[in-house]
């Protein structure tokens, strides 16, 4: 029996991973455990659980390999600032201590914390270094279905790398081409999350999620001042505008002057039109590139299937819309496609290139649809719920289903808490909020109630697979809420006049579908198709709620508070059950009414946590 322990850490998004024998047996992010949201720090609890869920203690891990290269980091950020000098020196003084102290020498510092888990692990000639790229690329390849496929990685920066193409075939992969720092996709997305208020490395779904409230009337502008794009989709940003390179702000004022406005003051300065205007024309200037490269791989490798990774790859919409184009006969999405799913590449890379060994192909899902977390058994459930002082019923698992789709079916609210917890920052019906899509007050109630986050921001449509076409215009699996698809045209409703004229947010309180709590303002929903295989429980829920309403659709959003980690625990998912104006709470047979708890139980969550 080979294991590999993989890590990503230090930037955003801590996490781990273990293989056993080229096997993916569990993988988990540090902020589900420490509860601070896309935790950096090193993933003591997240390696603690894979250890604990492999049964194995560190010291008898064959390898342990970190993410990428902490060397060409500290040289791409040494070249970086001497080339902008003398621009940036206040940044350079506060980067520069942290790196001498830590960073440049990782490797006694990764053995020194590892030795925390085991005192026996004595050995750091079994630590080893990945590539960052190299690392998105192989968590991409190698648990897709396709023996060979272009791996498309996109993201802020690694090393030096903001976008690379890869080939993968069989067990090997190998980078072809490179996009170097400081021209960034993922930083010129990340820069206009900032310009609209929003907080870089997490707000990026809110400017995609406000793009279709707007019309892309800064396109040009972008694209005439920011960016030169090349015919086959490469490019260059004018750095002149950004001060991401050394400085301590994403733009500078220069940009302002080109926008006209300064950046927004979330804590004082509501969304006006503008900023949905500026959101539209950043998301199609993000598709347009996507689309172009993709065009131009398909051109130049003449492979039919494509494998996306890397922070840009969890832009659903421009997935969707790839799709769409029909440039590739098929596509495949890492699920955890930011930093955290390093971890997972990074192993695999180490298993399958390093070290040769053959790959079998999953046609089924070799990520186990994701759910590669901690799980909870119905006797650990009740000790939780005891200690907390809840009351619960206990439920044989046919009547359960049938209880909670009827509350459904009633517009409540219910926390759903099943099974193993995702990997990925999307919750896939084990740690969910779950609705009634054919609600007009849905959307907004959970927003507003639940989710304490703005009332613009979509959720996803949960559906079964074989209910896929008769709703929506996309007939592949979208088993990880990766993929952007329009209604279809017999369950619209199209909007008058007078309504289609309404400013931005006004259009969000018009019922514009069959299921308005899914469908967004350009009647879009991101979609999650369920299967029977790699979620039982959820895939006869819905099924459930199908036989009572005809609808095989449930709404489906992360189980927890806007910057708030997705719940791990029983007590997480308690604790938010009492913060928020959830109506039920289903964790494994127990089931929580909030009309039967003890009021003083009650958390003030709207303050629990730091908003994202």
């Amino acid at each position: 029996m080979k294991t590999i322990l993989g890590i990503s850490a230090f930037y955003h998004d801590s996490a781990a991973t273990i293989l056993v024998d080229g096997k993916i047996i569990a993988a988990a992010q540090e902020e589900r455990f420490t509860r601070k949201k896309h935790d950096a720090s090193y993933p003591f609890n997240a390696i603690e659980f894979v250890l604990n869920f492999a049964k194995i203690k560190l010291s008898q891990v064959d390898q342990v390999i970190f993410f990428e290269k902490p060397f060409l980091k500290f040289e791409r950020l040494l070249e970086t600032y001497v080339a902008f000098a003398p621009r940036g020196f206040k940044s350079f003084c506060m980067a520069m201590p942290i790196w001498l102290k830590d960073k440049l020498f990782q490797k006694k510092m990764l053995f020194n914390e590892l030795k925390k888990h085991d005192d026996n692990f004595n050995d750091d000639k079994k630590i080893y270094f990945s590539d960052h790229h190299l690392s998105h690329a192989a968590s991409a390849f190698f648990p897709s279905p396709f023996e060979e496929a272009v791996v498309l990685t996109a993201d802020g920066v690694g090393e030096w790398a903001t976008t690379t193409i890869a080939i993968g075939k069989g067990n090997n992969l190998e980078i072809k081409k490179e996009i170097h720092f400081p021209h960034s996709l993922g930083l010129l997305y990340s820069a206009f999350t900032y310009y609209t208020g929003f907080k870089v490395n997490s707000g990026e779904y809110k400017l995609m999620g406000l793009a279709p409230y707007g019309d892309p009337i800064y396109e040009d502008k972008i694209k005439s001042n920011l960016i030169d794009i090349k015919e086959d989709g490469s490019f260059h940003l004018d750095q002149s505008y950004f001060n991401y390179a050394t400085g301590l702000t994403m733009t500078n004022k220069k940009f302002d002057n080109l926008f006209g406005q300064k950046v927004r003051d979330a804590k004082h300065e509501k969304l006006t039109q503008y900023h949905m205007d500026i959101a539209a024309s950043i998301q199609k200037v993000t598709e347009d590139i996507m689309i172009k490269i993709a065009k131009s791989l398909k051109e130049e490798f003449n492979i039919s299937n494509l494998c996306l990774a890397g922070g840009v790859a969890l832009n659903c919409v421009a997935n969707g819309r790839i799709l769409k184009e029909k440039i590739f006969d098929n596509i495949w999405v890492q699920p955890a496609a930011g930093d955290a799913g390093g971890s997972l590449g990074a192993a695999l890379a180490l298993w399958h290139i390093e070290q040769n060994n053959p790959r079998s192909i999953d046609l089924k899902d070799s990520m186990q649809g994701s759910y590669l977390g901690p799980e909870y058994s119905q006797k650990e459930i009740e000790e939780q719920l005891d200690k907390a002082g809840a009351k619960y019923e206990i439920i044989k698992d046919e009547e359960l289903l049938d209880k909670t789709a009827t509350d459904l079916s009633k517009e409540e609210a219910v926390g759903w808490f099943q099974g193993r917890m995702e990997f990925g920052p999307r919750a896939l019906g084990g740690r969910s909020i779950l609705g009634d899509p054919r609600s007009e007050k849905m959307q907004k109630n959970l927003n507003l109630k639940v989710k304490y986050r703005e009332s613009f921001r979509p959720f996803a449509p949960s559906i079964l697979k074989e209910d896929l076409s008769e709703w929506f215009d996309i007939n592949v699996d979208s088993p990880y809420m990766l993929m952007v698809s329009n209604i279809n045209n017999d369950k619209i409703i199209e909007m008058t006049e007078d309504q289609k004229n309404l400013f931005g947010i006004d259009k969000l309180n018009i019922k514009r579908s069959e299921i308005p709590a899914v469908t967004h303002v350009d009647y879009s929903a991101r979609i999650q198709t369920v299967h029977k295989e790699t979620n039982e429980k959820y895939f006869r829920l819905i099924k459930k709620f199908k036989e009572k309403t005809n609808c095989p659709i449930l709404v489906n959003t992360s189980f927890n508070v806007r910057g708030e980690p997705i719940v791990n625990t029983p007590l997480d998912a308690f604790y938010c059950f009492m913060g928020t104006d959830l109506d039920k709470l289903i964790i494994g047979n127990c089931y929580l009414d909030k009309k039967d708890q003890n009021p003083s139980l009650k958390k003030d969550y709207t303050k629990e946590f730091e908003l994202d």
